[in-house]
């Protein structure tokens, strides 16, 4: 789950972590309100939406005066905000973050987040603070600086020692760096964060750090153990399809491809994906109906999948461990006299109940229902039923 960058910062603070003065605003009024309470000569106006490159999409501007403030939160707000990660759409801006200039000697990268091939946490720095990090990790990588944390141990002196030491701090910078890398692990660690990125953190001239900006994610799956941080989840931010995915226990990603995928799996979901992409074809979504998938959730899957107007034609590929082939059929058999499925529906059942499953298809009779004998050729068939629809 991701969270604006107001909540994020105001969890920093509760963990003892330095951000600069700032409020959120949801008009024009409140924005000089903020603006007015917040003792400064300058400020900075940050759109709050789920998506970085907010600064050069015109989502983050500077203000000299309370009446440049006023100006700037009408136009910034109820704007479509286009970067780099929202697509060509854009988000609509909602929130503003009014915020106080911070005096800036040095700009640093300061991340955290689980090392997939360690299987632990790796806390991340680097000297080029407010870029891109993937672009300096590619381009320059010896600038990046890695430490790795084992949770039975947890953060350590040595650990902060290793970072200040890499991006080349006196003693006083390295005290400060170290009280601000032991709240955040912290943070990361009480809350179940997956992800806790500072870009900028800065070096005031008084040499301590403050959190410019921040944007944490949280673990979908330990939400239920921080009522507080799921009150934080700003619904308006989501994908509706995805979100009324959720509601049914369905995990469905909206991609831009014209072969609607449903599988049951995580893994069957990429191989999926990856052998229509093989066969020529491009995925329209990720829809996993799960190890318990009935014939109600496929029918969801269905209805929630035919939404997106790019669907062209629909592979149903599913492996019966646990969950019955002859249910799977039955639900798309319920999804044909429900909803009005006009796109060709390619598929590959297999496993428990395959051969049951296999007559229920062919006794109804449904002249878009094709039925394919393995992973490969029913991605071939949705390939060729996607561009002939």
């Amino acid at each position: 789950m991701n969270i604006h960058e107001y909540q994020a910062k105001q969890l920093l603070k509760n963990y003892g972590v330095t951000i600069p003065h700032g409020k959120m605003a949801e008009t024009p009024e409140q924005a000089l309100e903020a603006a007015r309470d917040i003792d400064s000569q300058k400020w900075v106006v940050k759109a709050q939406v789920h998506a970085g490159g907010r600064g050069k999409g015109g989502g983050v501007k500077i203000a000299s005066s309370i009446e440049e403030i006023n100006t700037i939160a009408e136009n910034m707000l109820g704007m479509k905000l286009v970067t780099h990660q929202t697509g060509p759409k854009g988000i609509l801006v909602q929130k503003i973050y009014i915020e106080e200039v911070a005096p800036i000697k040095k700009e640093y990268y300061l991340g955290l987040v689980l090392d997939r091939g360690s299987e632990m946490p790796v806390m991340i720095a680097s000297t080029e603070g407010g870029m891109e990090i993937e672009k300096v990790a590619a381009e320059s990588p010896e600038k990046i600086i890695k430490v790795i944390i084992d949770p039975l141990i947890g953060f350590r002196n040595f650990h902060s020692n290793a970072l200040a030491h890499g991006l080349g701090l006196d003693k006083e910078q390295a005290r400060s760096l170290s009280k601000f890398t032991k709240a955040l692990y912290k943070l990361y660690k009480e809350k179940d964060a997956s992800l806790i990125e500072i870009n900028p953190l800065v070096l005031k001239y008084d040499n301590t750090f403050i959190a410019l900006d921040a944007k944490i994610n949280f673990d979908d799956n330990a939400l239920f153990r921080h009522p507080d941080i799921l009150e934080m989840r700003d619904l308006s931010e989501e994908e509706p399809t995805e979100l009324e995915a959720s509601n049914f226990n369905l995990n469905y990603i909206k991609l831009d491809g014209n072969v609607g995928c449903m599988v049951n799996g995580a893994g069957l979901a990429m191989s999926t994906m990856d052998i229509i992409k093989i066969k020529g074809g491009e995925p329209a979504n990720f829809l996993d109906v799960g190890g318990d998938a009935s014939a109600e959730t496929v029918a969801k899957g269905f209805e929630i999948i035919l939404r997106d107007k790019n669907v062209k034609a629909i592979f149903v590929n599913i492996f019966g461990g646990i969950v019955r082939c002859d249910r799977i059929a039955n639900g798309i058999l319920d999804a044909a006299k429900k909803i009005n499925v006009e796109v060709p529906v390619v598929v590959r059942l297999d496993g428990t109940n395959a051969e049951i499953a296999a007559v229920i298809l062919k006794e109804a009779h449904i002249s878009n229902i094709i039925t394919a004998y393995d992973l490969a050729d029913g991605a071939e068939k949705a390939v060729k039923a996607a561009q002939e629809f």
